[in-house]
């Protein structure tokens, strides 16, 4: 929790530049009013004294009444400012959380675990993510641990072999069926589950082994694992985690069985006998000591176990385990190259005298009032040494289903993936292998594994210059697109440059934790970040959750992009609230991840569709929603302006007061709604195969200043085309008896209805993809537009309410005139003809990835019809000779055309991925020692007898139908790139 971080209120980019747009708007309003009130002031002093005959001065002279007009404007004007935007935007991510919540693709059901939108605010950023830093163990892991091998005074058990002898790996064993497995039946407590092939350990078990039976009893000791005893003589264990778990549950397969614990003893089942150790202390873990030791009494012999981080534990051994550290080292190296997660075992034996010296020394610490936790810190350090090496052990923990092709879809997407573990370098190196985060294509892989200060900064500077010197640029040229905050940003030919430069060198960078420290110093920390961002993979081992945060927090101080971090651990809290936006993976490590988070699933692999189909669409539904949404804001209002000219600046509505109230909830709020919530310009199977498709949300091609400048000058020359045509269309338009057609209210209603129109009709032009709501939301608003202004402008509602429906008769004269009903599809067509020219001159010349995209998608939609319409269908099954001819009638065509001619696709493989472990069998949490000590946490069997079981059975069968669905062939080829995209 020390390590967890200040929760920080997340806002989107869009959030920010929304609020800047509208306070421009604001100040846009300002100037419109004070224009207004100007010519105000002029039209009173010049032409306002010819009418004060009938409309005299209220105020003594022209200057107040321009005063007040200012304020009249602001009302009158007031719907430039979208108040509203702030709801709708609000509504629309609700519906996208809902579609994030209710995607059946995204249920994990071994879990019964769904995904899950924890925010409603950040939806539309995860279509922006440009750094994903991600945790390991449980992440990318599956987090269910099994002991693997183990090495014993020098002498490594746990290989795998065939008849012949010959050692095969894990993953080939299901060449070799006929190797046996070591029969651990004759044990009473033995696990069914429990698999291990190399009979040699088992022998020096029962052959009675002394450094044998010490490594196995330090793990049936050296832990905080709590024991439950069923009614039916069954034994489970509750672990902290699942490594602690397998530890223990190996020891109790070869004999060594944990039983029992109470404050102070623990009981074990050694061989079918039972021992009884007095518990004096538990060293517990943390993320600093990296290592745990219990202090135990048997037979007024007092011992020391303990198990922690190589690095660690061989530090504090004796003189007498130099050679045997020596051999270790080496079976580590070959453990974690292996990807398993190692840990190395250690004990010592201690005098009484020098214990009840030290333990008095301990209680005095534990019980300062000051500096409590370095006193404590410093004799556990004093007791912690001179040591015997026993051993070390290699858990496996496999990928889980789908990450190295999920990474692969990510990274062609322009997503830039950080793996930050506090796993050993080697095992870190495996693990980015296999899940190809690692290639053997890559120019070079950069270890930084330096201690010392000035090393570090040399090797970071050399890295730099290295890549540098590669890629054939200078120095001074700094990433990529996304350039450092303190640079030029103007230099756009070099930063085209770098991007192709980027596809064609690869680099990565692995760092250690011991070199992180110094490499995030603020004097070196920027060139550690531009060498970091030349390299398409960094990998951070050995790091602990501070420096997981303060890596985020680098990557956000000095570049202006969109970080993710995903993790499924306490120790990943930090990380997560220090990113943008922050996933939580319901995992074996609790629910402090997915309480801390922002989204959260069950499976790593769920990440690729939350970003590149969820993300990009949320988005890109965001992106037309808001630019739609301020054209038709200003398209609307800037009519009363242009009105001002022609009503001397008295601040008259050219619209009915109803129609500016019913104009943003009821004839064009709907349609905007349903584009915000239902509108895909391409399919969920196209946003994966193409991840190239979300690299325009990165660089907010989609919605910035240009484009709402667009969206302004869009509706500024609607506005302008609607007031002048209507008003030069119905000048001099006559009765049948010569008086006047046109009257103010006539023209604001003939003006209300083409904005309507126009402005519906363009939102019909936008939607790429419709649906029933769609159809239903724009025209319904075109009809309720036409039953209301029929039942507002009635004689009836006159009478009964003549002081507020004042346009009385209007749309009735309106539809009576036939200028009306042809000018209404000229201001159609002038409006929205060169819009839909523009865009299919666009589509032919320079079409956009996603409209060569969405043409593919039609094409595909067209050929699958055509294939299903030319089944062969068999009309008779008949034998006609000896030979067995068959009598069939195809109803089309022999031969399907294809429909993939014109594409070419790089297929992705979607086999199963090697096994690939993962290393450091540590958890950065602090355990449970100091509750066990204290007598917080009881033995279960001193808890209460006949506890009921529940039965509930698991609410799955709703969701089964989509287990684990994920993408299939059809859907899941290969993101290609622009140029290869041929349509």
């Amino acid at each position: 929790m020390q390590n967890s971080g200040k929760s920080k209120f997340k806002r989107t980019s869009l959030d920010k530049l929304m609020n800047k747009l509208v306070i421009s708007i604001f100040v846009l309003l300002l100037v419109i009013c004070l224009i207004c009130s100007i010519c105000c002031s002029v039209w009173e002093y010049t032409y306002g004294t010819d009418f004060q005959v009938y409309l005299p001065w209220d105020q003594k002279n022209g200057a107040i009444i321009a005063t007040f007009n200012f304020f009249s404007y602001i009302i009158v004007l007031n719907t430039l400012v979208p108040i509203s935007l702030y709801v709708t935007v609000e509504l629309i991510r609700l519906f996208q959380s809902f579609w994030i919540n209710w995607d059946v693709k995204m249920y994990y059901d071994e879990k019964d675990c769904t995904a899950k939108a924890r925010t409603t605010t950040l939806n539309e950023e995860l279509g922006q993510i440009q750094y994903v830093f991600s945790d390991k163990t449980g992440t990318l892991t599956q987090n269910m641990m099994t002991f693997n091998k183990c090495s014993i005074s020098g002498k490594k058990f746990g290989e795998l072999k065939n008849k012949a002898g010959e050692i095969v790996t894990v993953d080939e064993m299901w060449k070799y069926k006929d190797t046996p497995k070591v029969d651990f039946s004759k044990n009473k407590w033995y696990e069914e589950s429990f698999d291990f092939y190399d009979e040699t350990l088992k022998n020096g078990v029962d052959n009675g082994d002394r450094q044998t039976w010490l490594f196995f009893r330090l793990l049936a000791l050296c832990h905080t694992v709590m024991a439950e005893h069923g009614d039916d003589g069954s034994l489970t264990y509750q672990a902290q985690s699942p490594d602690e778990a397998a530890l223990v549950g190996a020891a109790r397969n070869f004999g060594f069985t944990f039983k029992s614990r109470t404050p102070t003893t623990i009981t074990i089942d050694v061989q079918g006998r039972e021992d009884t150790y007095e518990l004096l202390q538990i060293l517990d873990f943390n993320n600093v000591r990296k290592r745990m030791s219990v202090i135990v009494r048997q037979n007024n012999r007092i011992k020391l176990f303990c198990k922690g981080a190589d690095n660690v534990v061989f530090e504090r051994l004796g003189e007498a385990s130099v050679f045997l550290q020596d051999v270790t080292q080496e079976h580590l190296n070959d453990f974690a190259n292996e990807g398993l997660r190692t840990l190395v075992l250690a004990m010592r034996d201690i005098k009484d005298e020098e214990y009840n010296e030290w333990n008095l020394r301990y209680h005095e610490a534990s019980t300062a009032l000051k500096d409590r936790e370095e006193k404590v810190c410093a004799l556990q350090e004093e007791i912690e040494k001179d040591m015997l090496l026993l051993g070390a052990t290699a858990i496996e923990d496999k990928l889980q289903d789908g990450v190295p092709q999920t990474i692969e879809n990510l990274i062609k997407g322009n997503i830039k993936v950080w793996v930050l573990t506090g796993d050993k370098q080697e095992t870190a190196i495996n693990i980015g292998y296999s899940c190809r985060l690692l290639t053997d294509q890559f120019n070079e892989v950069f270890v930084i594994n330096q201690t010392e200060e000035e090393d570090v900064k040399q090797i970071v500077y050399d890295t730099l210059d290295k890549i540098c010197d590669t890629m054939g640029i200078k120095n001074k040229m700094r990433c990529d697109e996304d350039d450092i905050v303190d640079e030029d940003d103007d230099e756009e030919d070099d930063k085209k440059n770098l991007e192709q430069l980027a596809s064609i060198y690869s680099f990565a960078i692995v760092i250690t934790g011991a070199s992180l420290v110094h490499a995030l110093q603020a004097d070196i920390e920027q060139i550690f970040l531009e060498a970091a961002c030349f390299c398409k993979t960094i990998i951070c081992c050995r790091v602990t959750p501070l420096q997981k945060a303060q890596v985020v927090n680098l990557v956000k101080k000095y570049k202006k992009a969109v970080t993710l971090a995903i993790g499924d651990g306490a120790n990943d809290v930090s990380m997560i609230k220090a990113a943008h936006i922050g996933v939580g993976i319901s995992g074996q490590e609790g629910m402090q991840a997915v309480l801390a988070s922002d989204f959260s699933f069950g499976q790593f692999r769920f990440l690729e569709r939350l970003l590149l189909v969820h993300g990009r669409w949320s988005y890109v539904r965001m992106s037309k929603f808001l630019s739609y949404f301020f054209y038709k804001n200003f398209a609307f209002t800037l009519s009363h302006f242009w009105f001002a000219f022609y009503c001397g600046f008295s601040a008259m509505a050219v619209y009915d007061q109803w129609f500016i109230t019913l104009y943003n909830i009821v004839f064009t709020s709907l349609p905007v709604i349903a584009l915000g919530i239902f509108d895909q310009d391409v399919n969920e199977d196209m946003c994966i195969r193409f991840p190239a498709l979300y690299k325009p949300g990165q660089k907010n091609e989609y919605f910035n200043y240009w484009v709402f400048t667009k969206s302004v000058v869009a509706g500024t020359v609607t506005s302008l085309t609607l007031f002048f045509v209507c008003y030069g269309t119905f000048l001099d338009v006559v009765n049948p008896d010569g008086t006047p057609a046109g009257s103010q209210t006539t023209y604001g209603c003939v003006l209300a209805t083409m904005l309507v129109l126009v402005v519906n009709f363009k939102m019909a032009m936008d939607t790429a993809y419709w649906t029933v709501f769609n159809h239903v939301c724009i025209w319904l608003s075109i009809i309720s537009y036409w039953i209301v202004v029929f039942i507002m402008y009635s004689d009836l509602m006159y009478e009964f309410f003549f002081a507020i429906f004042t346009f009385v008769g209007s749309a009735r004269v309106m539809c009576t005139m036939p200028t009306f009903w042809f000018s209404m599809p000229l201001v159609c067509v002038i409006l929205l003809m060169p819009v839909a020219g523009k865009r299919a001159i666009a589509m032919d010349v320079a079409p956009t990835l996603a409209e060569k995209v969405r043409i593919l998608q039609q094409q595909e939609a067209i050929q699958a019809k055509e294939d299903k319409d030319n089944v062969v269908e068999l009309k008779a099954f008949k034998r006609t000779d000896d030979e067995g001819s068959i009598n069939g009638k195809v109803t089309k065509k022999d031969k399907p055309r294809g429909h993939k001619d014109s594409i070419r696709e790089d297929g992705i493989s979607r086999r199963r991925p090697q096994s690939a472990g993962s290393g450091y069998a540590f958890s950065h949490q602090e355990g449970f020692g100091r509750m066990i000590t204290s007598g917080t946490i009881r033995d279960s069997q001193r808890r209460k007898k006949g506890r009921e079981k529940n039965g509930t059975a698991s609410s799955t069968e709703r969701r089964k139908s989509s287990a684990n669905s994920r993408d299939t062939d059809s859907g899941r080829g290969s993101a290609l790139k622009d140029e290869e995209l041929i349509v």
